[in-house]
C-alpha cells in the first residue's frame, strides 16, 4: 500500500470518532465474562454486516469473524479480543460497569473490562469500517477475528472450530493490546514479546473439627499458608537472576467459620515463563512444594493439582515485526515508537492463529494513559524503570484507557500495520520481504 493509499484510508476517521467512542463507552459499561460475550458479538456482528462484510457468529462459542475480500492481494489477519473479567469496578467514569455476572463456579461476580479489551473492539471496529469504505485504497483480504475469552484461552477455541478450513488463511497475523503507557505511544520487539501462562488450581486436603481442638485435626489454612509461603522461593532461590519467571497465588479459599477448621483449601496458581526450560522447571517445583507440604502436614489424601489454562510464549516474527514498526512510525513518528527491551511478563492467546496458519505474527502494545500522570517521567524511563505507582496497570479495578487519543492510536496502528501488505501495487510482502 503505498503513502497515499494509506492516507486515504485514514482520511475519515476524525469524523468516525464521535461513534467509536460512543461504542467504547457502551462496551466498557456492559462487560462480559470469558464465553459469555453475546451482547458483544451481536454488536460486532451487525456492524460488520452493515459494512459489507462477509460475517459468521459463534466461532469457537462468541467468537464473531468478518471477512472482506477486495480483489487479487495477500490476506491479512487482524485480531481483537471481548471478555471482560471478574472485577468491581472502582473507575468513577459515567459509563463505568455495573455488570454481574455467574461465573463458571456458579458464584454471582462482578464484571468490569479492567483489560482493556473493550478498547481492542472498538480499534478493530473503527479499522473494519475505514477498510470498508475506502475499498479504492487498498487490495487484498481481511480476516477481522473478534475472539472469545483471551483470559482463559479462547483462540485454540476458534481454531478447534475449523478456523483453518473455513476461512481464508492468512499471509500474517496481526494483534495489539492497550498498555498503561502514555497515550499516542506504541511498543514491541522482535522474538519473544510476551510471556507463556500457565494456571492451576490445586485442592489440599485436611480433616476438619473444631478450632479449640486443632490438636484433633489435620489444618488445610495452615498447610495453604505454608505451600503459599513455600512457592516464592521458586523465583528467589531455583530461578537464575537473568532468567524469567513469575509465581503467583491469586486466589485462597477455605473454611466458613472463624472456629471450624475446614476440611479442605483451595488455591488457584498462575506460572508465568519465557522458556520452555524454565516453564518446566518451575511448574515441576509447584508440584514438587504442593505435595511436600501436603506431606509434612499429615494430609489425610495427596493434594488434587489440575491444569486450567496454558497459553505459549507471543513470538513477534522478526522481519514482519521491523515491516511493522516502520509502516507504524511512518502515520505516528519516529518517536512515538519504541522497541521493548525485554520479554514482558503478561501473555496472551493471539499467537495461537500464526502458529495453527505457520505464518508470521506480529503483536504490539499501545498507550492508553493519562500523559499527565507521566509528567515527570522520561519515556524512555519507562522501558526499563516501570511504571509509577499512581499509574493503573491491566487487571486493576481502576484501569480505563482514555478514549482519545487512544482510539485514534489504535485504529492508525492496525491500518498503517496491515498496509505493507494490503499493496495498491503488484509487490507482495510476506515476512517483511518481497515475494
Amino acid at each position: 500500500m503505498t503513502a497515499a493509499s494509506l492516507t486515504r484510508l485514514l482520511a475519515a476517521l476524525p469524523d468516525r470518532l464521535p461513534d467509536l467512542r460512543a461504542v467504547y463507552e457502551d462496551l466498557h459499561a456492559h462487560p462480559e465474562l470469558s464465553f459469555q460475550e453475546f451482547r458483544t458479538a451481536g454488536i460486532v456482528a451487525e456492524r460488520l454486516r452493515r459494512q459489507g462484510w462477509d460475517v459468521t457468529e459463534g466461532v469457537g462459542g462468541t467468537g464473531v469473524v468478518g471477512v472482506l475480500a477486495n480483489g487479487e492481494g495477500p490476506v491479512v489477519l487482524l485480531r481483537a479480543d471481548m471478555d471482560g473479567l471478574p472485577v468491581q469496578e472502582r473507575t468513577g467514569l459515567p459509563y463505568a460497569s455495573r455488570a454481574t455476572a455467574v461465573d463458571g463456579e456458579g458464584e454471582e461476580v462482578a464484571v468490569m473490562h479492567a483489560c482493556g479489551h473493550d478498547m481492542h473492539v472498538t480499534c478493530l471496529l473503527g479499522a473494519a469500517a475505514q477498510l470498508a469504505a475506502a475499498r479504492e485504497a487498498w487490495r487484498g483480504t481481511v480476516v477481522a477475528v473478534f475472539q472469545p475469552a483471551e483470559e482463559v484461552g479462547g483462540a485454540p477455541a476458534m481454531i478447534e472450530d475449523g478456523f483453518l478450513e473455513r476461512f481464508p488463511r492468512a499471509h500474517v497475523c496481526l494483534g495489539q493490546h492497550v498498555a498503561p503507557a502514555p497515550a499516542g505511544l506504541v511498543g514491541t520487539r522482535p522474538g519473544p514479546v510476551m510471556a507463556a501462562s500457565d494456571s492451576l488450581r490445586v485442592r489440599l486436603f485436611g480433616r476438619g473439627g473444631h478450632g479449640s481442638t486443632p490438636e484433633s485435626t489435620v489444618d488445610p489454612v495452615v498447610m495453604a499458608a505454608a505451600v503459599v509461603m513455600r512457592l516464592q522461593t521458586i523465583v528467589s532461590r531455583e530461578t537464575a537472576a537473568a532468567q524469567t519467571a513469575v509465581v503467583t497465588v491469586g486466589s485462597l479459599h477455605a473454611g466458613t467459620k472463624e472456629n471450624i477448621i475446614p476440611d479442605t483449601a483451595d488455591l488457584r496458581i498462575n506460572v508465568r515463563s519465557t522458556t520452555p526450560v524454565v516453564r518446566d522447571r518451575v511448574l515441576s517445583a509447584v508440584e514438587r512444594i504442593v505435595r511436600s507440604e501436603a506431606a509434612a502436614s499429615g494430609a489425610p489424601k495427596g493434594p488434587e493439582i489440575t491444569g486450567l489454562n496454558s497459553f505459549p510464549v507471543t513470538v513477534n516474527d522478526g522481519p514482519a515485526t521491523g515491516t511493522v514498526m516502520a509502516a507504524i512510525a511512518g502515520v505516528l513518528g519516529q518517536e512515538r515508537v519504541f522497541t521493548l527491551p525485554q520479554t514482558l511478563t503478561g501473555s496472551e492467546d493471539f499467537g495461537v492463529f500464526g502458529t495453527a496458519l505457520g505464518v508470521p505474527s506480529v503483536f504490539w502494545h499501545f498507550g492508553g494513559a493519562d500523559p499527565a500522570l507521566f509528567r515527570d517521567t522520561d519515556p524512555e524511563a519507562l522501558l526499563t524503570d516501570g511504571l509509577p505507582e499512581t499509574v493503573p496497570s491491566n487487571h486493576s479495578p481502576y484501569f480505563a484507557p482514555l478514549p482519545d487519543p487512544t482510539i485514534t492510536t489504535g485504529v492508525t496502528a492496525l491500518l498503517a500495520a496491515a498496509s505493507p501488505w494490503l499493496c495498491s501495487e503488484d509487490t507482495r510482502v510476506t515476512g517483511g520481504q518481497e515475494d
